[in-house]
């Protein structure tokens, strides 16, 4: 699959731009602030509807305008071509349409045109609470399976809505069981859904990132390992709903379920955020991406786009003399890179023997440079 043109409108900084991209690797450069991310988060938006950035569509209008369209041309692995347009207008529903034909539900556009981002807000995956390794990983399942992806938005609005029953029961004193057993229900089938493939791919996906981390640590001796921690591991999830009610009530929320779900990284037998160094931490988590991007090539049939955001910025010359040797392997399709120092993107891929087109962007003016 190829993205083979990018068209902006009142997009972030960008009042109005088109790019044409080749199967090479396309090479965005220019200064903090220049607009380098933005051409990004639109690709971005072409394959998950949303920003990865910022999860506000207003706020990814420019300044002082009421609109902005994405549009992006692909070349398929059949060779079809095929246009996907995302626009919002304040005040108006966000539209996605793919050759003129509007989504009805999004759910549908995810995993058509799939994308794997690489960013240095990333690290948050291993510093921070269980929500963003779940969303990792639901983000990865859902390009892959649409029936885990409608399960994952039919758990999240009945969870919803129970939770302001909860309040409503702890609010008024009393507990309407039979309305309570409709909400329940479909969270409950949904709920072991989930939990079942999330179960299910971990097996399939460890040993991917298992070859990927050992491959970026080089000679080091360390195993890893992720561990996925669920309540429904240990306990029927209609018999938890049940027993956990009364404190639910008082808690006025859910307190059990696949939304309290964690995926744990392990370094050595031990955490990897309390015991791993910054050098480990960034292998595991460029290794977990690598893993990504090999799971939906070889689930789709076809490599997805690889987006890497400021990624020299960020990686030590071991790591990133190993991607370079994946990409010159022919390991990835077409490529997207940012870096704000155009010198060291030109030395870099040299080195590897690889070529790019070069398009310099300031203040959201882009031009191309070889």
């Amino acid at each position: 699959m190829q993205l083979q043109k990018l068209k902006l409108f009142n997009f972030k900084n960008y009042e109005e731009a088109e790019l044409v991209f080749s199967d090479k690797i396309q090479c965005f450069l220019g200064n903090n602030g220049s607009g380098k991310t933005n051409l990004l988060d639109a690709i971005h938006y072409l394959a998950f509807t949303k920003s990865a950035v910022n999860p506000s569509d207003s706020q990814n209008i420019r300044q002082g305008q009421m609109q902005f369209v994405v549009k992006g041309n692909f070349l398929l692995e059949s060779r079809k071509e095929k246009e996907v347009i995302c626009s919002f207008q304040q005040g108006q529903k966000k539209i996605v349409r793919e050759d003129g034909t509007e989504y009805l539900k999004f759910s549908e556009h995810v995993g058509k045109y799939p994308a794997v981002l690489i960013a240095p807000q990333d690290i948050e995956i291993i510093w921070d609470g269980s929500g963003l390794r779940r969303k990792f990983f639901d983000s990865l399942i859902s390009q892959l399976d649409k029936a885990y992806l409608d399960s994952l938005i039919t758990y999240a609005n009945h969870l919803k809505q129970r939770n302001s029953l909860l309040r409503m029961f702890s609010e008024s004193g009393k507990v309407d069981y039979d309305l309570l057993a409709s909400y329940d229900s479909p969270i409950i089938q949904a709920g072991k859904f989930i939990h079942k493939l999330r179960k299910e791919f971990l097996i399939e996906f460890l040993p991917l990132f298992k070859q990927h981390y050992h491959f970026l640590a080089g000679d080091a001796v360390e195993t890893v390992d992720i561990l996925y921690r669920s309540d429904l591991e240990t306990s029927n999830f209609e018999e938890l709903l049940k027993r956990n009610l009364q404190r639910d009530i008082i808690l006025q929320r859910t307190s059990s379920g696949i939304h309290r779900d964690d995926f744990s990284f392990i370094l050595n037998n031990g955490e990897l955020k309390r015991f791993g160094s910054q050098g480990q931490q960034k292998s595991f988590l460029i290794g977990l991406k690598l893993a990504e991007f090999q799971s939906i090539s070889e689930r789709k049939g076809f490599k997805p786009l690889l987006l890497l955001d400021d990624i020299f910025d960020k990686l030590d010359d071991l790591r990133i003399h190993k991607l370079m040797l994946l990409i010159a392997d022919g390991s990835f399709g077409q490529l997207f890179i940012t870096d704000a120092r155009k010198g060291r993107s030109k030395e870099i891929l040299n080195a590897a023997n690889l070529s790019a087109e070069l398009f310099t962007i300031e203040n959201g003016i882009f031009r191309i440079d070889g």
